[in-house]
């Protein structure tokens, strides 16, 4: 008598081995998905660049109601001036 069989696995040995197998790879794929998503929230959102970021800003707040009209213009004209 080897293993405790006898003389073969019976069907319930067979599905005991078949979910077995498929749990292991389940939870293998599920901890690397679970490592590479870790690692990307990490590295943080990329950064904005370029001028429109401004603008948009101050256009945000001409929304809210934050600045006026010719607040609003003024701010504008330094942005794209360049000047501080």
């Amino acid at each position: 008598m080897m293993f405790w069989y006898g003389n073969g696995m019976n069907g319930w040995g067979w599905f005991a081995m078949s979910a077995g197998m498929v749990l292991f790879w389940g939870l293998l794929i599920t901890a690397v998905v679970l490592v590479f998503r870790a690692l990307d929230r990490a590295a943080g959102p990329p950064a904005r660049r370029g001028s429109a970021v401004p603008e948009q800003i101050l256009g945000e707040r001409l929304a809210r109601g934050e600045i006026d009209e010719a607040e609003y213009r003024r701010l504008l004209g330094t942005l794209r001036s360049g000047e501080p």
